[in-house]
């Protein structure tokens, strides 16, 4: 019970740094199988804002969290580093997913070629 006081205590102190990242929504990804061109076009510009999106929030956590500065305790840092982690794996299952619906269209069908279409995802720290 201690533990979950100190926990509250700890949110509570850093809720102005915490809640001024503000978290994109999710973006759908059609079914490549059933989507038209012109959806997949459109997704991939959703996307793409999604993941500009994205790349602002990681860095207001980034500095959120060089703003705490040492005072900050420990498991601060922890839940500010899970949020990057986990925004960036957001993103690569939005770039992974979105890919292999591309890959389903361009089965389905074989005379579009789904010109130049997919999300590049480079390595992040």
């Amino acid at each position: 019970m201690c533990t979950l006081r100190y926990v509250m205590i700890l949110a509570v102190s850093f809720v102005g740094t915490s809640f001024a990242c503000e978290y994109p929504p999710l973006v759908a990804v059609p079914s490549g199988e059933d989507a038209t061109m012109e959806e997949l076009l459109a997704a991939q510009a959703q996307i793409r804002e999604y993941m500009t999106a994205m790349e602002g929030y990681l860095v207001c956590v980034n500095e959120e969290t060089k703003a705490t500065g040492d005072n900050a305790p420990e498991e601060y840092g922890q839940i500010m580093a899970g949020r990057h982690n986990s925004a960036v794996i957001e993103m690569e299952a939005v770039a992974e997913i979105f890919n292999e619906q591309v890959q389903a269209f361009r089965e389905a069908n074989p005379e579009t070629g789904g010109m130049g279409m997919g999300m590049g995802m480079g390595t992040r720290n």
